[in-house]
């Protein structure tokens, strides 16, 4: 990898990781198109860049939510006992997304389902939509099943599942800030079995490059993480200072651009 695609990636894993800490995102989708750039720059298959991309942004959420994890648990926000109750369906989900669905997809619907779901969050962000509580928790089978579903559609657009599990904290009548600090306690049994998920039902595939364990470029991850981890704090710790609600505004935009390089990258891949 070239010094230009390293720095490049730290760059990008420094923001996310910051970007995770302050709006209390994975920051893997974040990752995704900047990823697609450098791989494509390194000239790998474009039957799987985008594969790879979003399967090696989930593999760093794994680092970036430890951290996350620990400065949450230290002030007591984690409700640990709703995290177990939703972690078994989340890995299931996420098993299942990542190993089956996800590979079975190919890169222009890949593509094109990953831009509308970065326009569906930019939306949120935007208007800052908060839920109204409106029930309690549902017991075992329904959060198993709940946990289900939201592990699978995290694995497929390579998000930590805070997009998905906190409307669903608050709609529950989980305290706003309970549900957010859990929300990263459920981003690491995501991230861990979507990414098994993505390196068993990719392995030996003929198009991946040396440095792959599956559809996850190692590499890459390494360069992320090893400053995603030491800026995710920065982020948490900022977040206390600044009017979040403004930047997640700032964010949404931002997103949108993105959204329309994925959309770009879906019409490529559909030939037109």
């Amino acid at each position: 990898m070239l010094l230009s695609d390293i720095a490049m990636l730290m760059l990008c894993g420094s923001i996310s990781g910051f970007l995770a800490g302050l709006l209390g995102i994975g920051g893997g989708m974040i990752l995704v198109p900047f990823m697609i750039l450098v791989f494509n720059h390194q000239g790998f298959s474009q039957e799987v860049i985008v594969h790879m991309a979003i399967a090696t942004g989930m593999a760093t959420i794994l680092f970036t939510t430890t951290s996350a994890i620990w400065a949450h648990h230290k002030h007591g926000s984690i409700d640990w006992k709703l995290v177990g109750s939703l972690s078994p369906g989340l890995v299931v989900g996420s098993l299942i997304g990542g190993s089956e669905i996800f590979e079975a997809l190919n890169t222009s619907w890949l593509s094109l389902f990953f831009a509308i779901f970065i326009v569906y969050t930019s939306i949120q962000m935007l208007l800052n939509k908060k839920p109204k509580p409106g029930r309690d928790l549902p017991g075992s089978l329904g959060l198993f099943g709940f946990g289900s579903f939201a592990g699978a559609l995290s694995s497929l657009v390579g998000a930590g599942g805070a997009f998905i599990t906190v409307p669903f904290m608050l709609w529950c009548n989980v305290k706003p800030h309970v549900a957010m600090a859990s929300s990263s306690g459920l981003g690491f049994p995501i991230a861990a079995a979507a990414t098994a998920g993505y390196m068993y039902g990719s392995w030996g595939h003929p198009n991946l490059p040396s440095g792959s364990l599956g559809f996850v470029y190692l590499p890459a991850v390494v360069c992320i993480a090893a400053v995603s981890i030491f800026t995710a704090p920065l982020g948490a710790k900022m977040a206390r200072k600044l009017d979040v609600a403004q930047l997640k505004r700032i964010f949404g935009v931002m997103l949108l651009m993105l959204a329309a390089f994925m959309f770009n990258e879906s019409r490529k891949a559909f030939g037109y």
